[in-house]
């Protein structure tokens, strides 16, 4: 059976000569006209099995979707790029998305895995990533088990609608803060969580529940999500 979307890879123009890798998953047949950007983490890159899951599944429910690289992860690079560097290409990644792929889309979503949602939230923020949702796939609330540092006062500037994923084990959110922090948020927004998982949302053998099963109550949940919401 052929699948319900395509893939090609597409070179994305970053600026001052350089370029980064994507790929673009466009669903065959009627589409909808809300597309999606999809960013990955700082440990890994578009490759990742959840950025890949995602983008795949979303174009499977008929939202195009494109999933890039940051300029280190396309160089085979560990440490990401400066604050700057990511912004900037997170933005190049937006104007391609709008301008440069052979399908119409009305709005484009950002979703993004841990630092590429934050870059993505701290651009809506400032509305410098004019993006009419936003779509997090473990969002970095603080450093590694360490919650008096938060990353939360920009969230309460953004008014775009968006939809936390969580694991009840990350390290990297802890779940009672950011119940506190949702409570301050004023923009429409929604927790969805995974319930043993860990940052990139890896469960507990004992909770029986495959990665791929939690992969496709993400993309369910985040379809579902944008149809309310569109």
């Amino acid at each position: 059976m052929d699948k319900a979307y395509s893939e090609t890879s597409v070179t994305i123009p970053v600026g001052d000569g350089r370029t980064t890798s994507g790929v673009f998953a466009k669903p065959r047949g009627t589409h909808k006209k809300m597309g999606i950007i999809v960013a990955h983490g700082a440990g890994n890159d578009m490759r990742a099995p959840l950025i890949e899951a995602f983008s795949r599944g979303m174009a499977g429910a008929g939202y195009p979707s494109m999933r890039f690289n940051f300029l280190y992860a396309d160089q085979g690079r560990k440490s990401p790029d400066s604050q700057g560097v990511l912004v900037k290409t997170w933005a190049a990644v937006y104007e391609f998305a709008r301008s440069g792929l052979d399908i119409a889309v009305d709005s484009l979503v950002a979703a993004g895995k841990s630092m590429g949602g934050r870059i993505a939230s701290q651009m809506a923020a400032d509305a410098s990533l004019p993006v009419q949702r936003l779509i997090f796939l473990g969002y970095p609330l603080h450093p590694a088990n360490n919650v008096e540092s938060l990353r939360d006062e920009h969230l309460y500037k953004i008014k775009v609608p968006m939809l936390f994923f969580a694991g009840t084990r990350d390290p990297l959110c802890s779940m009672p803060m950011l119940l506190g922090v949702l409570e301050r948020i004023k923009a429409p927004h929604t927790l969805h969580t995974i319930e043993g998982g860990d940052h990139s949302f890896h469960v507990p053998k004992s909770l029986r529940k495959t990665e791929e099963e939690i992969y496709s109550e993400i993309v369910g949940e985040s379809a579902s999500w944008l149809s309310s919401k569109a």
